[in-house]
């Protein structure tokens, strides 16, 4: 049995080698630091070999960018989603449980990665590359429409960044997974409570 929970000898589907792979690194870079870990330990936590991890990431870099590819193309597709509905507040609500939603599991994992390890993490996101921040504005422009107040647009935003703020609030302490993403549920709908009215027409062709 291998530390992942896959019996020794079973093959894994291309797929779910990289997901697993993924996910072993995330965890050691989290817990030893993305320098003091090794590609070596990474394939040894999972019981292959180093030719396999290989054949599907050739370094760190390589896995800790595709982690953030993957959360980037999720928030696409959500914000392609939210583009064709009709601004309500019933969309703002929906939209914000889906965002926190894809924070869940490896999401979160990535952000504890990258409060950990900002050095690391600037070094290999490429440059000119759009990443959460341009995400959360995109968001905020498709929630509100072209006329909100800036306050709406700061709130909106900052109930955007509230996993991320509650992930870094929880470093040093014994906060789970599960009471980071509460926390910031509960933040989150605070601060879109009151925000201005919104145009309940659907959007214009």
């Amino acid at each position: 049995m291998t530390k992942t929970g896959q019996p020794t000898g079973t093959r894994r589907k291309g797929s779910q080698t990289r997901a697993d792979i993924q996910q072993a690194a995330l965890s050691l870079f989290t817990e030893r630091g993305y320098d003091a870990t090794s590609m070596r330990e990474i394939a040894e936590q999972l019981g292959i070999t180093k030719a396999a991890l290989y054949y599907h990431f050739d370094s760190k870099e390589a896995i800790i960018l595709s982690l953030f590819q993957d959360n980037m193309r999720a928030l696409d597709d959500l914000l392609e989603w939210a583009a064709d509905q009709p601004i309500t507040p019933d969309l703002r609500a929906e939209f914000l449980g889906r965002w926190i939603a894809l924070s869940a599991g490896q999401g979160l994992r990535t952000m504890r990665f990258a409060a950990a390890n900002h050095a690391a993490l600037r070094a290999v996101m490429p440059a000119r590359q759009g990443g959460p921040l341009e995400r959360i504005g995109r968001a905020a422009q498709l929630l509100l429409g072209p006329d909100a107040p800036l306050t709406d647009h700061l709130r909106m935003r900052m109930a955007l960044l509230s996993v991320h703020n509650a992930v870094l609030a929880a470093q040093g302490t014994d906060a789970t997974d599960d009471d980071i993403l509460a926390l910031a549920t509960q933040a989150a709908t605070l601060l879109i409570s009151d925000l201005s009215p919104a145009p309940r027409l659907p959007r214009p062709e």
